[in-house]
């Protein structure tokens, strides 16, 4: 499925908001000695820092395409 610009644009928003919720929880089950947990949520806020790396680059991409680099 092809996303344009914005769409690309509003994922990464919602992937970076999901990382920070999960870093949060991370850091709340870091405090309380749960490790594991903390582990699985940091685990977690990486995939989804990932998941807006590629959608930054995919909106960077179409911007480059149509305006120039």
């Amino acid at each position: 499925m092809e996303h344009t610009p914005a769409e690309h644009h509003k994922k990464a928003a919602e992937h970076h908001t999901h990382a920070a919720k999960h870093h949060a929880e991370a850091a709340k089950h870091h405090e309380a000695g749960s490790h594991e947990k903390a582990a699985h949520h940091a685990h977690v806020a990486h995939g989804h820092l990932v998941h807006a790396e590629h959608h930054a680059m995919e909106a960077a991409k179409h911007h480059a395409e149509k305006h120039g680099a």
